[in-house]
């Protein structure tokens, strides 16, 4: 009994040490912004499948999502995606390279562009993996820099308590089932 205990308590911890995932604020503090040095901001940065991108910014940005001509060009017209709200979450759920221009061609031009390598990551495969979202649900003030949570983290919600919670109320059932039993 007491191994079938210990096995559980490492599939638990074995879990939620494999499953986390990182959210990274593109830009950190600075936010999505043309005084934002995004190549010193992603150096020594590693992506994985499962990560997320948050981009804040103001209403004079937005957030496209283009091919690598479109990157190199600054093409603001073909897009494959576009966000324009001021809090867009963008998930990576690819391996592969990605490029993100502001939808001013002139910020674009001036080096607001980030362009990044996704990793396939094999201990984090997502089932289901959510779309961008329009930040409906984030604050409505995208101009103001002190909304800008640092949120750059080994443990973001997608792994972090929401696999230990679960885990640890099984645990706690298992336990009490098992007690149940031997009355």
């Amino acid at each position: 009994m007491e191994k079938l205990l210990l096995v559980y308590a490492f599939l638990v911890l074995g879990s939620a040490i494999t499953c986390g995932a990182t959210t990274y604020t593109v830009g950190d503090t600075s936010g999505w912004d043309i005084s934002t040095n995004l190549d010193s901001w992603i150096n020594g940065k590693i992506f994985n499948v499962g990560d997320i991108l948050v981009f804040q910014y103001s209403s004079t940005h937005s957030v496209s999502e283009v091919t690598r001509e479109s990157f190199n060009s600054c093409n603001t017209t073909n897009v494959l995606n576009t966000f324009s709200n001021g809090n867009t979450t963008v998930p990576l759920t690819k391996a592969g390279q990605m490029y993100f221009v502001c939808g001013n061609k002139l910020h674009c031009l001036g080096g607001m562009k980030l362009q990044m390598k996704v990793e396939s990551n094999q201990d984090y495969a997502p089932v289901g993996a959510p779309q961008a979202t329009t930040g409906s649900d984030l604050p409505n003030n995208p101009s103001s820099r002190n909304n800008i949570p640092n949120t750059s983290s080994a443990f973001s919600h997608i792994g972090g308590a929401y696999v230990i919670v679960p885990s640890l109320i099984g645990l706690v059932v298992f336990m009490l089932w098992n007690n149940v039993k031997n009355i």
